[in-house]
Formats: structure tokens, C-alpha cells, sequence
């Protein structure tokens, strides 16, 4: 898992207390009620010992006899420490070369992919971060970080974007510095972390007691601070996030083997034959059931691969598990199906939750026009206009223009960067050019279309062929795992059959 909660403060020792069978906190006792002991007995002993007739729905006072049996409450010996936001700052790694994306990351960063019509990927944990009340957030980026920078300043900066009152949300871009090891570019997320620990050490961080790194390309919703509660309640030195995962793709992931306490007591990477059924749990363990562990989730990294191993022999390592959806965009197929899985109904994850907003950048766009469309099944983003067309299980992004008869279907559009005026693009079609948007009579199907494309009339995207991969940069597209990928800034002449 790409999740981790660090604990820089060894001052917190909780210490736990169970509860006993009655569920309440003390102890039985029979004989006088005498001092400020709260005493309290069932109704059914109360309704049987008293004449009285009670009404429904007013509150009495019951008073227990000295015969009666009773239960004392008195308050826990010891509190447990309760996670606090404020002594938390978060990480959010903005990832490698995202060569397994490509040609989507050939000129933006990973965190920066648009994902459902009208966020980046990079929203997700900033969002996460937010809705937790986490305020002191770092990313820290290396490759074809301009998109990316240029989404953080516009969407979560003090002014513009989200208010963040007395926190701050700094990119920590890849640079050199004095020494050997310094003139090295980041060698993986554990050594990026590691080469900007004086950055975490600054005086305004001196009350952070919890470090939360995050990976920046992973689809989910998560309280930070219910994870950060259980890295406090199992006194751990490390917690990983971590979710079950079925035997189809375990080998392909680093696995975590856990005892019935939660403590990780093993870890391989990408096990294979006898050594990946060594790492099998029973899931009972965890209250899951085998139908509940049938999810596809993502891997480890350079701090899976190397720093928890380590720490597990010699820290306690805790386990949180995270029974809900969470996806890996580590691939063209995972953010295909990612995508075009928030049209289903009901759908496997949504951006819409009132009391946990997604945010976004504000681009104050106009409603979208839609004239005599057949849409189905579909998400369609904001300053759009589609004119009798047809589109079904796909996404819409912002600014996108669908003309009359174009049919998609099983499709993920990204949109446009900007607008093309009516004028313009009157006057692209007579010079024989091709305007931003699909033409007229297109047919488009399992397919992504990167920002800008710009997709003549009468074009058939549809692989009828079935080729599995193809490289066609020159006429504008990819095929990956049998997905066609329009390029951004591609232009699709007319007529062109793909």
C-alpha cells in the first residue's frame, strides 16, 4: 500500500481497557447505594417492582431498593489519546515517470491525469487531507511537474483557492544539493522523504507528532484521522494502510502478513508459488469475508520494497485495514475502468458526498448546452456542448464539443484546456482544418481522448481488429491493452478509420 503513518513523538503511551460483558465501563456490585455511586436497573425490573403507571415517551427517574442489583460507573483509569489534526502533517508523493500511464504522463506528472470529467488525481488526497482536517500538507514532485504545479497554485493556495487558515500546502520540487548524495535526483519515495527531512525539522512544524505520507494517484475517500487513531491506539512505531487481496493477483503486489493483533509480522514482494502461499491470512481474522477480499488494489513502492520489510523486524509495524474501495491508477486499463466505473449504477465509487466534497479548481465555466441528445449512463462536465449526438457509459470533460450524429460510447474525454470561438471554428471547417472537439457523424468506442484533441468528421474509432498494442504517434494515438488512446493536441483527420 502507498498509505504509511509515521510517529515522531514517542511521548504517547496509550494504555488500553477493555470493557466487560455488560458493555459498560466498571463494575457489579449488590447492597447500599451510598455516596455519588449512579445507579441504574433494568425496566423490566423497575416495570415489575413499581405500581406506578408509566407513560410512553417522558423520562422518569428510577431509583434503585438496596436489595436490587446495580451497576457502578466510574470513569477510566487512563484516557486514551485522542488523534489531533493539528500534530499531523501529510506527504503526498507526486510519482515517478508513470511510464505504465504513458503517453497519458508523456507531458504531465501522474497526479496530474484528469480523472472524472473534471478533477486530477492529485485532488484525491488533497481532498482526503482537507475533509480530515489535516491542514499542513507537502508534495513532492520530479517529473513533468508543470500541469501539476500550476493545478496546486490555482486550486489550494491561501487567496483564490481553498482557505487553509493557519496551514500551508508546499511543493517540495526535485533539486540538487551540496554533497555526494545530494547531486542525485530522487531515487525512489522513501529517498525523496529522506532528502527533504531539514524541510520537516523547520521550527513551524515543531508540534507535528504524526507524519502521513500519501501516494498521489490512488482513487479513494478516507478519514485520515480514524488511521492516524490506530497508529496512536497500537502505540506503533509504523501503520500501513493496507486490504485484503484474492489470490488472483496477489503475486503481483507486495503482501503483508499479519497476526490476530494487527502487527505485520511479514513482508514479500511479489511472492510467487510456495512463498506467496506462505503469506495467506484468514481473512476471519479481520471480519472480512472471502466475497469481500475479491478487490484489485495497488502495490507497493520503494518504501514497501525496502523500509517496511526492515521495520518489521526490528519496530512495531501495524496493519490498518481499509475495507472500502480504493483503486490503483498505475495503468492505461486500471484508470480506463476507474472512469468509466463512476457511470455505473449504482456506481463503484462517486465524487458525491456532501459531508466529504472532492475539490477541484475553480474554472467558473457556463452550465453545459445540450440539443436533442441521447445520453445514457454518463457524466458530463461542466461548459460543454453537444448537439444531437449520442453518448453512453462514457465522460464528458469540461469545454468538450460533441457535433450532431457523433455516437460515443465506453469512453473517457477529457475535454479542453480552452475555448474555441463559433467564428473560429467556422472558419477552421472552410479552410478544411479541424476544430477542438469531435466532427459530425464520428463514431467513437473504448477509447480515451486526452485534452485538445481535435477529431474530424466521419471518423471511426473503434479497433475493430482487436489489436492489443500499437504505436501510431505520428497519426495522433496509442493502443494500450486494447484501449485506443487519442494523444492531447492530436488531431484525427476526416474520415480516418482507426
Amino acid at each position: 500500500m502507498d498509505s504509511w503513518c509515521f510517529t515522531l513523538n514517542a511521548s504517547v503511551d496509550p494504555v488500553k481497557i477493555g470493557r466487560g460483558g455488560t458493555g459498560f465501563w466498571g463494575e457489579s456490585l449488590r447492597g447500599s447505594l451510598k455516596g455519588r455511586t449512579l445507579s441504574i436497573q433494568s425496566w423490566k425490573s423497575s416495570k415489575t417492582e413499581t405500581n406506578r403507571k408509566l407513560k410512553p415517551g417522558i423520562a422518569y427517574s428510577v431509583l434503585s431498593d438496596i436489595d436490587k442489583q446495580a451497576m457502578k460507573f466510574q470513569a477510566p483509569l487512563f484516557d486514551t489519546t485522542v488523534a489531533d489534526p493539528k500534530n499531523v502533517a501529510s506527504i503526498i508523493l507526486g510519482g515517478g515517470a508513470g511510464t505504465r500511464l504513458f503517453p497519458l504522463t508523456s507531458r504531465r506528472a501522474k497526479p496530474a491525469v484528469p480523472i472524472g470529467g473534471c478533477y486530477r488525481l492529485i485532488d484525491i488526497p488533497m481532498s482526503n487531507c482537507i475533509n480530515s482536517g489535516i491542514r499542513k500538507i507537502f508534495i513532492l514532485t520530479q517529473f513533468n511537474s508543470f500541469s501539476l504545479n500550476r493545478h496546486l497554485a490555482r486550486t489550494y493556495n491561501f487567496g483564490d483557492g481553498v482557505n487553509f487558515g493557519d496551514g500551508f500546502v508546499e511543493v517540495l520540487a526535485a533539486t540538487q544539493t551540496p554533497g555526494e548524495a545530494g547531486n542525485k535526483w530522487f531515487q525512489g519515495t522513501a529517498d525523496a522523504v529522506r532528502q527533504f527531512v531539514w524541510v520537516f525539522e523547520d521550527a513551524k512544524n515543531k508540534n507535528v507528532e504524526h507524519i502521513l505520507i500519501l501516494s498521489g494517484d490512488h482513487l479513494y475517500r478516507m478519514d485520515y484521522m480514524e488511521f492516524v487513531q490506530k497508529h496512536i491506539d497500537t502505540n506503533a512505531d509504523i501503520t500501513v494502510s493496507c486490504v485484503p487481496m484474492d489470490d488472483s493477483r496477489a503475486s503481483d503486489y507486495g503482501l503483508m502478513k499479519i497476526d490476530n493483533t494487527g502487527q505485520i509480522v511479514q513482508f514479500a514482494e511479489k511472492p510467487k508459488g510456495s512463498e506467496l502461499k506462505a503469506m495467506q491470512v484468514d481473512t476471519a481474522l479481520l471480519g472480512l469475508s472471502a466475497q469481500e477480499c475479491s478487490w484489485s488494489y495497488p502495490s507497493c513502492n520503494d518504501f514497501g520494497s525496502e523500509i517496511i520489510p526492515s521495520a518489521v523486524r526490528e519496530h512495531n509495524v501495524q496493519a490498518y485495514l481499509f475495507n472500502d474501495y480504493w483503486e490503483d491508477i498505475g495503468t492505461i486499463k486500471s484508470f480506463f475502468d476507474s472512469n468509466l466505473g463512476l457511470t455505473e449504477q449504482p456506481p463503484k465509487f462517486e465524487f458525491y458526498d456532501p459531508k466529504t466534497p472532492f475539490f477541484t479548481s475553480p474554472r467558473f465555466l457556463p452550465p453545459t448546452k445540450v440539443e436533442k441528445c441521447r445520453i445514457v449512463d454518463a457524466i458530463i462536465s461542466h461548459g460543454c456542448f453537444l448537439r444531437e449526438c449520442s453518448v453512453q457509459h462514457s465522460i464528458v470533460g469540461v469545454r468538450s464539443r460533441l457535433e450532431v450524429g457523433v455516437q460515443l460510447k465506453d469512453t473517457m474525454m477529457m475535454g479542453a484546456d480552452y475555448y474555441q470561438t463559433e467564428s473560429e471554428v467556422a472558419s477552421l471547417l472552410a479552410e478544411g482544418k479541424v476544430p477542438i472537439g469531435v466532427g459530425e457523424n464520428t463514431i467513437i468506442r473504448n477509447c480515451i481522448i486526452d485534452k485538445n484533441a481535435k477529431i474530424g468528421r466521419d471518423v471511426v474509432i473503434e479497433n475493430c481488429d482487436g489489436v492489443e498494442e500499437a504505436e501510431r504517434p505520428q497519426e495522433g494515438f496509442y493502443i494500450r491493452s486494447g484501449i485506443t488512446v487519442i494523444l492531447k493536441n492530436a488531431t484525427i483527420k476526416d474520415g480516418t478509420v482507426i
